[in-house]
């Protein structure tokens, strides 16, 4: 059976009043045409299909499309759960009119595992599918306590129980994978992701992630990635696009998933090429090499955040200028080199002589930290100079 990971769309996400759906409708275009020349069988999107619980109509409406596109009339199975940014409900009203084309929408967790024969491969899917599982679409008061260790380990185990309630339907003699849209501990973070619940009360363990599934499609971070410590191949497929500067330079991909009944699965990664890049152009040497860049056609299809070295601020016909000749630019940010050297300046005359030292000491011995009979060593050294000098 080949398999299709992808999560993290958003569409209807704008970036900084930009609109991005044209570049989500490349995106999708590039999907469907990985799907039909991988041969997949089964496309597994696991959460945030939109950016927020009220999508714009036009983000619905490519939603539905690339999924008829997707499942080709039924012959492709399509699974979609929702995510911390989609309302659960928005995301399953429709599938009574869908389910008959094999497209499964789910949008409130459940224990309930979907049992998916795939004609194409002729074998059956088993899938502990879990859509974002947040307290109260749980229903559930996991803990009275507000501490949040305390409510983190709650969840935890919250969590790996329904998977282990899941994986009890899981048969020698079917392909059985999970999916979620979760934050596991230890994952590499970017600044688009909303966090799941403030302080990461809402983490749950590598461990906790169910050992009996062959794969384990996540969904949530943004950065392509495999977690570390599960007991099983579990991976992130990350978001189609890049949707803030700190994504910027990040490979995105989407993840194939070869497995068969009872044998270790196997992933590849299909990169993507949809969408404008988001770079950032630092100019050091002030507006002209701006201009420079410009003329030269750098980064000509490309969302900028530009950081700028100027000596005065910039003029609104200056901003404009630069704004029309590369109607990139996102973010134009003046850095002023002296007003940053004399704040270093008070920074460093402002630090206890204490501290100073301590870097000073990292730094000499590459990382090493004194021991703290060595630095009340220094500092009485320093007070019999201040004492001497005095006298």
């Amino acid at each position: 059976m080949r398999i299709l990971h992808t999560a993290d769309w958003h569409l209807g996400r704008t970036l900084e009043g930009r609109n991005r759906l044209p570049e989500q409708e490349q995106f999708i275009d590039e999907l469907v045409e990985i799907v039909e020349k991988e041969e997949v069988d089964v496309v597994l999107m696991a959460g945030d299909a939109f950016d927020s619980v009220n999508p714009p109509a036009s983000a619905e409406q490519l939603f539905y499309e690339s999924l008829a596109r997707l499942s080709d009339k039924g012959k492709r199975p399509v699974v979609v759960i929702a995510g911390n940014h989609d309302h659960p409900e928005r995301i399953s009203a429709a599938r009574s009119l869908v389910q008959d084309y094999g497209i499964i929408l789910l949008g409130l967790p459940t224990a309930a595992v979907q049992r998916i024969d795939v004609p194409t491969c002729n074998e059956t899917l088993m899938l502990a599918a879990l859509p974002y599982p947040s307290e109260s679409r749980l229903a559930e008061l996991l803990s009275e306590s507000n501490e949040e260790l305390l409510l983190r380990d709650k969840y935890d185990e919250r969590i790996r129980g329904l998977f282990e309630t899941m994986s009890t339907m899981f048969l020698p003699d079917t392909v059985n994978i999970a999916m979620s849209h979760i934050y596991v501990a230890g994952g590499s973070t970017s600044d688009s992701e909303r966090p799941i619940e403030v302080g990461g009360a809402y983490t749950v363990a590598a461990t906790s992630l169910p050992k009996a599934a062959q794969y384990v499609a996540l969904g949530h971070l943004h950065r392509p990635q495999n977690v570390k410590r599960a007991h099983t191949l579990a991976r992130y497929s990350g978001s189609p696009l890049a949707y803030s500067f700190s994504e910027a330079g990040y490979a995105k991909s989407v993840t194939i998933v070869d497995v068969k009944p009872g044998t270790e699965a196997l992933i590849s990664e299909i990169p993507l090429s949809s969408g404008k890049p988001l770079v950032k152009w630092k100019a050091t040497e002030g507006i002209a090499q701006v201009y420079t860049w410009i003329d030269e056609g750098r980064d000509k299809n490309a969302w900028i955040d530009l950081e700028i070295y100027v000596n005065s601020a910039l003029s609104m016909e200056e901003i404009q200028r630069l704004r029309k000749l590369h109607p990139g630019f996102i973010q134009i940010r003046p850095v002023f080199p002296e007003q940053e050297k004399r704040a270093a300046q008070w920074k460093r005359e402002h630090v206890p002589i204490e501290e100073m030292f301590k870097r000073f000491y990292e730094k000499q011995t590459g990382g090493a930290q004194p021991e703290p009979e060595l630095v009340q060593l220094f500092l009485e050294l320093i007070a019999g100079d201040e004492e001497a000098e005095d006298a």
